[in-house]
Parts: C-alpha cells; structure tokens; sequence
C-alpha cells in the first residue's frame, strides 16, 4: 500500500506541475515518468513496473472494456478477447506515464489513471476509438467524457471493434443492457 501512495503522490506532484501534459502539451516532457506494463489483465486493467516484486495495479479511467474471462460476478462479454488482445498490441513494450484524476484509488486500490504513450496518445482514448472500450465516466473523474464519446462515436460510425458486425447483432445488445444504456435504438 506504501509504494501505492508513493507512486500517486509522484503521480500527482508530475501531474500538477506540468499543466497535466494533456493533449500534446509539455512543459518538460523529459521531466515525465514511464513505467513498463508487467502484466494485462484485460482490456481496462493491468499492472505497472515500478520497480516492486508485484508492481502497480492501474484501471484505466473513463472506459471500461468488455471482460475476456469469467471471474468473480462477472462473466465473459463478448469482444472480452478482442480487447484485451488488442491493449496488448496497443501498449506493447512501450512504456506509458500515468495522469491521476480527482479520485486517485478504487475501493479495490487500484490507481486510477490516463495513460500514455510518449507521443501525447492516450491509450483509453485509442482503446474506445478502436471499437474495444465504452465510455463509462463515474464522477469525480470525468475530465475527459467529451474526448472518450468523440472516439466512441468515431467507432461506431466506421463500425470498429464493438460496434463491427463480427459477432452476433445482440452481442452489443447485450453489452449494453449489462452497463445500463441502450445506444443501439
């Protein structure tokens, strides 16, 4: 729990003394922190290399990705496979830095965060442009909800991902009706 306070107070102390490096804006990029991906758990979560035997536990802000897996209360979703196949593409070896919203931790202690790449992208917002993320923003961390519903709708009209016609027509349906919306009316 120690070096998760740790990481959220560098985090944070990077996050406000650097206009949040959002959107391509650096004050000093050099001056960012990146991490290596350790392991992906699905398409939303997975653990950061900070230099601990067990690392970093992150969920990715502002989306959620359908599950790959059976695990706990939650059952496989379809596209689960897709995403959490393709955040492994995303991100691959490449190192990202995280940006903290207003609420840091989830009640399981995960770090709440955006991530990303060096090049100003970030990764929950190519992961609903792809097609393999919803938007799902839960206050107070809602910064970015326009930009994750621009990718969202980016996707659905060029039929990417979720929104493709790979899987059954009820498979989105059923997504859906599982976060408590129905956009497919």
């Amino acid at each position: 729990m120690r070096r998760i306070l740790v990481l959220v107070l560098f985090i944070s102390t990077i996050s406000c003394n650097q206009n949040n490096g959002l959107e391509g804006t650096y004050d000093n990029p050099s001056s960012y922190q990146y991490y290596s991906v350790k392991k992906f758990v699905d398409g939303d979560t997975y653990w950061l290399d900070d230099g601990s035997k067990k690392g970093v536990k992150v969920r990715l802000i502002g989306i959620n990705a359908p599950e790959p897996r059976n695990y706990f209360k939650m059952k496989e979703e379809p596209f689960g496979k897709e995403a959490s196949a393709y955040i492994k593409t995303l991100i691959g070896n490449r190192k990202v830095r995280m940006q903290t919203d207003v609420q840091q931790l989830d009640q399981y202690g995960r770090l709440l965060a955006y991530c990303y790449f060096k090049d100003g992208r970030m990764v929950n917002e190519e992961m609903a442009k792809a097609g393999y993320a919803m938007v799902a923003t839960y206050p107070p961390n809602v910064k970015y909800e326009d930009v994750f519903y621009k990718a969202q709708v980016y996707a659905r009209e060029n039929r990417r991902g979720l929104w493709s016609n790979d899987k059954d027509s009820n498979s989105m349906k059923d997504i859906l009706f599982l976060n408590g919306k129905d956009e497919t009316n």
